[in-house]
């Protein structure tokens, strides 16, 4: 049964309990509960985002230029921010409090039987309860669009249990080995299994794993491959073209930062015409200008101090990241405030941003569940970096203020390492009104 109190901050704390492990692969539970729920499909048309890294940019990208075209459009990501009901976005607007509340009932309803049918408790992690809970309010909400971004790997993930129109592998590179694999080919193979036979598939990286290329032949998928299918260039200071035979789109660059942004956004678009859906040429153009996604290169600026939140947290993200530190370089100094997970590879991270940085801050997250170190931890793991050699604070709000009090006008502060990195600067900047 569920919890005595139906606030939404009780049903998250209740389900969070009810499964042993945090992560537990395979669709068969899901698919047990989406028979019970009787669910159908979440939208008229569906596109299914997995990969590495770009995810989330790929799925604003998408239900940016849809909802520009006037298409009603559900959106799931994960994970949040700030609050919960960032995962669950509907013709723009996150989910209410009671909306969400209604939707786990129902999932809770299905999973424990307490209808009397005599059916046994169906086992579900916490990732599981808000996809199914998301499919039940996107199929409720007659949607033209469902955006779904896959929560880890693919072939396993709960949001695989829906047949996507389109599904997209942005990128593919090392993360969670522990759970995918120990190399790109089987990281690849994974997150190949969101494809479907006979359906597009949109490849955001010119050379991809062949795992992922030798499933899409096996099962008939086709192939929409960056670089070889579908093209992008900049043209201008502020704009830039996207072409594929028989189409080219000129248009302005996108509000959010970084040059792989522009590789997001021609991902995207790709996505949106193998749907091959009526857009209007103007949603093109006012989609791309417009998407907007939080702790994405995301910019504040106090006392003329630049303070960028990023929730890059692998080497390539890092590699993005460097990328676009030689693109748009500080007036001053380059300060960051770094602090990751356990299970990342954080000597990687921070070779990839090289010789750029002036000054380091690492900041523990012990205090964010198991897989959260202490800062210690995090520095003994960077022996013989610079990173290890810089300022080391117990959480991520104390490293922000030293590096905001050893900052001068000029100076940009960068905070990074993972999700719960940017969230704890994004609160801490809150706090003090930006």
């Amino acid at each position: 049964m569920g919890p005595v109190s139906h606030t939404l901050p009780d049903w998250l704390a209740y389900i969070e309990r009810q499964h042993p492990r945090s992560i537990a692969m395979g669709l068969d539970r899901v698919r047990e509960v989406v028979s019970r729920m009787g669910l159908a499909r979440p939208a008229r048309r569906v596109i299914t985002v997995g990969g590495t890294n770009g995810k989330g940019s790929t799925v604003a990208f998408v239900e940016a230029i849809a909802r520009a075209a006037g298409w009603k459009v559900g959106a799931y990501t994960s994970p949040h921010l700030l609050a919960y009901n960032e995962r669950v976005r509907i013709d723009g607007r996150d989910a209410d409090d009671a909306s969400l509340v209604a939707a786990f009932e129902a999932v809770e309803v299905a999973r424990t039987g307490v209808d009397g049918d005599g059916r046994d408790e169906v086992p579900l992690t916490y990732f599981e309860y808000g996809t199914l809970a998301a499919l039940w309010l996107f199929e409720r909400s007659a949607l033209d669009l469902a955006v779904l971004e896959i929560g880890l790997g693919g072939r396993l993930d709960a949001v695989n249990v829906v047949d996507p129109d389109v599904a997209v592998i942005t990128t593919v590179d090392l993360d969670h080995q522990d759970w995918l694999g120990s190399d790109r080919e089987l990281i690849g193979s994974e997150k190949a299994g969101i494809a479907r036979p006979w359906k597009p598939l949109v490849l955001g990286e010119a050379d991809p794993p062949s795992s992922v290329l030798g499933h899409a032949y096996a099962i008939g998928a086709s192939a929409w491959r960056i670089d070889n299918d579908f093209f992008f260039e900049r043209i201008e200071a502020d704009r830039w073209r996207w072409r594929e035979v028989g189409c080219e789109l000129e248009l302005p660059l996108p509000r959010l930062a970084a040059p792989v942004q522009l590789r997001n956004a021609a991902t995207a678009i790709a996505a949106l015409r193998a749907l091959d859906a009526p857009i209007p040429d103007a949603a093109w153009a006012e989609g791309v200008a417009t998407a907007r996604l939080p702790g994405r290169l995301q910019r504040f600026v106090r006392d003329g101090v630049e303070i960028v939140v990023d929730v890059g947290h692998n080497p390539q993200a890092a590699r993005e990241l460097a990328a676009w530190l030689d693109a748009a370089p500080a007036i001053g100094r380059e300060l960051v405030v770094y602090a990751a997970l356990g299970d990342k590879d954080v000597a990687g991270v921070v070779g990839a941003l090289g010789e750029r940085i002036d000054a380091w801050f690492l900041a523990g997250l012990e205090s964010d569940g198991p897989r959260g170190v202490p800062v210690e931890g995090l520095a003994g793991r960077l022996a013989g970096t610079a990173a290890a050699r810089g300022d080391r604070h117990p959480d991520v709000d104390t490293a922000l203020s030293a590096a905001l009090a050893q900052a001068r006008a000029g100076d940009r502060i960068l905070a990074f390492g993972s999700f719960h990195t940017a969230t704890a600067a994004l609160q801490w900047l809150a706090a003090r009104g930006s």
